[in-house]
């Protein structure tokens, strides 16, 4: 099939694509990538939590990183996934304009990918591929739309997170049918970013799952989303320092430093 993934150039798209991309090399695949999720703001903890998510990596780590030859079993940047792709990795933020959809259009897809993609997906794309859109959400439908799910779950105290492999079924976000959830144990000492990036392993094998159903010519069943949830946002001030009472961390250093040293060198 020609299969495109929409991804966001952070730390959690990439490690995502690390994951999916070599298990599925039977296939023609594009990666388009936004630039960001949506406009945090200016709070000094969403900021720094958006150096650690992308600034890092983007303009520090990854224009360094050896070739992938020379680090064998560890992760490649954006622009080493080259050797797996159609084409090179391309960033598209205009996607639902009509230059967007032209070019969406002459890769002929039979299926889109969507994980945590910052532009929200409009019918006339939705409309292209064969098999539709499959989105990777990080948060439980209906619980926990938009964005930072697993930030809101914690604040609420849930004990379990995951992510929800549901259908775009229109221009509404988070909304589609669900096809498969995965579940995650929280450990309150581990911060947000520790948790989100603990969620792609089991979330992409819920993705792989989907692509061979659809390869294997089965129907994939979806079940509408049950009634309730909440839509969320960026957290404001009294949203941070709520979190922060919990004893709760958007960001632990060491955790990152460990995971890149673990991951990428």
């Amino acid at each position: 099939m020609n299969i495109l993934i929409l991804a966001n150039r952070d730390l959690a798209s990439n490690l995502a694509l690390n994951l999916l991309l070599p298990r599925l090399q039977r296939h023609n695949l594009r990666v388009f990538l936004s630039s960001q999720v949506g406009k945090p703001g200016a709070l000094p903890e969403l900021k720094r939590l958006r150096f650690f998510e992308l600034s890092l990596c983007n303009q520090l780590i990854f224009p360094h990183l050896p070739a992938p030859p020379q680090r064998p079993g560890k992760y490649c940047s954006f622009s080493q996934f080259d050797s797996m792709l159609n084409q090179p990795v391309a960033v598209m933020n205009q996607i639902n304009s009509e230059q967007g959809l032209s070019q969406i259009r002459a890769l002929k897809p039979d299926l889109i990918l969507s994980i945590r993609y910052g532009g929200i997906l409009k019918d006339p794309l939705i409309a292209i591929p064969e098999y539709g859109v499959i989105n990777l959400h990080s948060g439980l439908l209906p619980d926990f739309r938009g964005v930072m799910a697993t930030f809101w779950a914690m604040l609420k105290g849930e004990k379990e997170i995951g992510t929800t492999c549901h259908v775009i079924e229109d221009g509404r976000i988070d909304t589609g049918g669900i096809i498969s959830t995965s579940r995650l144990t929280v450990e309150p000492d581990k911060s947000y970013l520790w948790h989100v990036l603990q969620l792609y392993p089991a979330g992409c094998e819920l993705l792989v799952s989907a692509v061979q159903r659809i390869e294997q010519g089965q129907v994939l069943v979806s079940e509408p989303q049950p009634q309730g949830g909440q839509y969320f946002s960026f957290p404001a001030r009294e949203h941070l320092d709520a979190f922060s009472q919990r004893g709760l961390k958007l960001v632990d250093e060491e955790e990152v430093m460990e995971f890149l040293k673990q991951h990428y060198y």
